[in-house]
């Protein structure tokens, strides 16, 4: 996957009478997907791509499809799973000022300067490569915007991916509202859709509500890595709490990769439990039981097998667990698995 070739967002919206210090309240009425194109996907970078998990998943580029009926999501490549999205755009933000995307620039340029050999680069600077513009503008004011043009992979002061899963609109429940800080004259608007998010998301106070879950805890040691102690690093921590959901799931049947995928897209839940008492920080993950034991189809061959039910309890249980083909991504032909 290129990930200077990701992210590509709809927009922009200008918002005429805006300036800089005015706050802009945007009221989500509906999201959803095309209705002829009711699939989306998860992924998992090539390992020189990098990514929270980037040494230990030593594979190719891997990839889940994940086909939408309604509200709810399943996939050819998970077998067993079925869940609830909620569709919000994972990124909205608003246009920076000149001066506010210099002050990006350098700060994100002095943390890639001061980690030379991370793979990929700490920051998200401007890079004319993959750059798309979709409008038809003067040559020198396109090439302009290729060399200092912000990247959107991160969220910044202005919004961006932040991937709130609550931002967003539900069937009989009111619309939601996001309030943005003003960065320039005539702000623009500008949003990407999600159908679903499981990373690092708070409780959700709208439909659908999981409330069995399975519950792991990471803290900020590196126990699944070479042991080394952190002082209340709350990325290791989740890390090693995500790490530990991979290795249950694993004993029920699923790939490391499927379940990294599902950590990913499923509506998980993510808590920093404790973030003062040194040296260790503690995160927890809660995967909700119902996603593992609803009717779902099944693809057996070319036969699609409506109404199937495996009544997979994912509880933890004294006799331990009966290991199943539980399917498999798509990894990259020349993946390592």
């Amino acid at each position: 996957m290129d990930l200077l070739s990701t992210h590509y967002i709809s927009g922009p919206i200008g918002v005429e009478g805006a300036k800089p210090g005015d706050c802009l309240v945007i009221e989500i009425l509906d999201v959803n997907y095309f209705e002829n194109m009711p699939w989306g996907y998860t992924g998992i970078c090539d390992r020189k791509d990098g990514g929270l998990l980037a040494t230990e998943f030593n594979s190719k580029a891997t990839k889940v499809i994940w086909d939408l009926e309604g509200i709810y999501a399943s996939s050819r490549h998970i077998h067993g799973v079925r869940f609830a999205g909620i569709p919000h755009p994972g990124i909205i933000g608003t246009a920076p000022s000149a001066e506010l995307l210099d002050k990006w620039n350098k700060r994100e340029e002095k943390l890639i300067a001061d980690n030379p050999n991370t793979i990929p680069p700490l920051g998200n600077v401007p890079n004319p490569k993959g750059v798309y513009i979709g409008q038809d503008i003067p040559e020198d004011q396109e090439r302009k915007i290729a060399l200092q043009g912000a990247r959107t992979f991160p969220g910044r002061e202005n919004g961006g991916n932040c991937d709130i899963k609550d931002l967003s609109k539900y069937p009989m429940l009111p619309a939601f509202e996001i309030i943005l800080l003003m960065g320039c004259s005539g702000t623009k608007v500008l949003n990407i859709l999600h159908f679903s998010s499981g990373r690092n998301d708070d409780p959700s106070p709208v439909a659908p509500q999981y409330n069995q879950q399975v519950v792991f805890e990471g803290i900020s040691a590196d126990v699944h890595g070479d042991g080394k102690q952190y002082n209340l690093d709350a990325t290791v921590a989740y890390k090693q709490a995500a790490l530990n959901a991979i290795t249950y799931l694993g004993k029920i049947g699923y790939t490391k990769e499927q379940a990294y995928m599902l950590l990913s897209a499923a509506p998980i839940e993510s808590h920093i439990s404790s973030i003062v008492d040194s040296p260790n920080a503690c995160v927890t993950i809660g995967i909700p039981t119902a996603i593992f034991d609803q009717v779902f189809s099944l693809l057996v061959g070319i036969m699609v097998c409506a109404n199937y039910k495996p009544h997979q309890d994912i509880s933890p249980k004294p006799e331990g667990f009966t290991k199943r083909y539980l399917g498999q991504c798509a990894i990259g032909s020349d993946g390592v698995i």
